[in-house]
């Protein structure tokens, strides 16, 4: 009986202290409404990046040849395409673009601190330059 006492305490105990688990977004499609490209992989390679753009700060026009995503942890920063702008503040996630040319610059008065996470082939380049910009 005391046995199953101290179980069932526990069990309770436990259970009041679950993990919680919210999903930040969870998409089929990148920020700016297309469709996410079906792709598979011989040998996947997950890379987590922390990307800081000071003040002030405009990074040269890009592309991902791969699937991304980020939250924006602090700051703001605003990315753009030729045709539309993304504004985000601290605690904003996204799904970025794939073969898309962008930019992203930070207009506010911190520093923007945003965690990416790529899918790729191992050793592929995560990000290109677009030089035609």
């Amino acid at each position: 009986m005391i046995r199953f006492l101290t179980f069932t305490l526990l069990a309770v105990s436990i259970s009041a202290n679950a993990a919680t688990s919210t999903d930040l977004v969870k998409s089929t499609t990148t920020w700016d409404g297309h469709k996410l490209p079906p792709y598979s992989l011989v040998q996947p390679e997950v890379t987590i990046k922390e990307i800081i753009i000071e003040p002030g700060e405009k990074l040269p026009w890009h592309q991902h040849p791969v699937i991304n995503a980020g939250v924006l942890i602090s700051g703001e920063l605003t990315v753009h395409t030729e045709e539309k702008s993304l504004k985000m503040k601290a605690g904003d996630s996204l799904v970025e673009l794939v073969n898309t040319s962008h930019y992203g610059e930070n207009t506010g008065k911190v520093p923007a601190k945003i965690i990416v996470f790529y899918l790729s082939e191992k050793n592929q380049k995560v990000t290109v330059i677009d030089k035609t910009q």
